[in-house]
């Protein structure tokens, strides 16, 4: 009988321990998901803005559905590409997945 009365939940101030380890534990799953999942998105993403700034005239790309051109026209948003034998389109910039630089000898 003694057992079951020491188990037994207290009235007044029996629930403030579980509270603080609960925020604890909220501020360390949310710690991992920063570090693991949100920091390492936002690197990404400033890298890759930083690439698509770096595109200039004669460098030659591949675009996300794989078609090798040539930069022949540079806007703020939107590249003219060269895909041979004349033939220009204009795309997205975010469309261009890799830069070939044009002082590359790949």
């Amino acid at each position: 009988m003694d057992l079951l009365l020491a188990m037994a939940p207290t009235p007044n101030g029996g629930g403030g321990g579980s509270m603080v380890s609960t925020l604890i534990m909220f501020g360390a799953i949310f710690a991992i998901f920063y570090f693991m999942i949100i920091r390492p998105q936002q690197k990404k993403t400033k890298e890759r803005e930083k690439l698509l700034a770096s595109v200039e005239k004669g460098d030659k790309v591949i675009t996300g559905g794989g078609m090798h051109a040539t930069v022949a026209g540079l806007d703020e948003k939107t590249v003219l590409l060269d895909l041979g034998n004349n033939v220009k389109a204009k795309f997205e910039r975010s469309a261009i997945a890799t830069i070939i630089k044009a002082n590359d000898t790949k």
